[in-house]
């Protein structure tokens, strides 16, 4: 059994992961924003807790953490949708995303370092907007390139605790990508050369992959599909 934290673990691909590992019998404690949904989506799926903690406020999330014990599996999930664009831009709402994914993801590793061992790993949340951006991409695009520069460096800081990124495309089955027209998807779908959108348990998996996996280090694993070629 493995002891599993899942920050940004109460909707999404966070929360399919946090359910897997809680199935397969870890300790799972899982983070979201609100405590009453925290605690609501840990009952729900048989995690051992849930926590508040937002991204978002660096400072606090020290102290939100400091219930934590030992973590062989820390899993970094959480985003936040962001349309920003350069010729109507919006600063409070860049600074926010480039905090809550940078800066709040490094703290967290920061905060939970005397708890992570020789044997841990470490999996943070991109995304392939940082390849093909769109409009309204301009802070997405930048803070889910900034994620390969922090696995590289905590890699290389906390070795050898394993490091690695995994960059999603479209997950049609998210509930983001639910939620758009079927056309959209249709389309999206006639680009990718598996014929297919990437899932939920396709991300899943592969989160599981980069955790298990000893030799799988300082990597940024798309899981897309093949989109970009398309």
């Amino acid at each position: 059994m493995s002891s599993v934290l899942v920050v940004g673990g109460t909707s999404g691909i966070g929360r399919e992961f946090a359910r897997s590992r809680a199935e397969r019998g870890d300790e799972v404690v899982l983070t979201g924003r609100d405590a009453q949904r925290a605690d609501t989506v840990a009952e729900e799926i048989g995690a051992a807790q849930g926590l508040a903690l937002d991204l978002s406020q660096p400072r606090e999330i020290a102290a939100a953490l400091a219930g934590v014990g030992r973590v062989d599996h820390l899993v970094i999930a959480g985003v936040s949708r962001d349309d920003n664009r350069v010729t109507e831009y919006d600063i409070d709402a860049a600074v926010r995303l480039v905090t809550l994914k940078l800066v709040g993801y490094t703290e967290v590793v920061h905060a939970l370092r005397p708890r992570l061992h020789d044997g841990s790993a470490i999996v943070l949340f991109g995304g392939q907007a940082k390849e093909r951006p769109y409009v309204g991409a301009t802070t997405v695009a930048t803070v889910n390139a900034g994620v390969g520069g922090l696995v590289n460096t905590l890699a290389v800081e906390l070795a050898p605790v394993r490091v690695n990124a995994v960059h999603p495309g479209v997950v049609g089955d998210s509930p983001y990508w639910l939620a758009k027209p079927g056309e959209v998807l249709a389309g999206l779908r006639a680009r990718t050369p598996t014929a297919r959108l990437a899932t939920m348990a396709d991300v899943v998996d592969a989160v599981d992959f980069l955790l298990r996996n000893r030799s799988v280090n300082a990597v940024e694993l798309a899981v897309d599909g093949g989109w970009l070629l398309g």
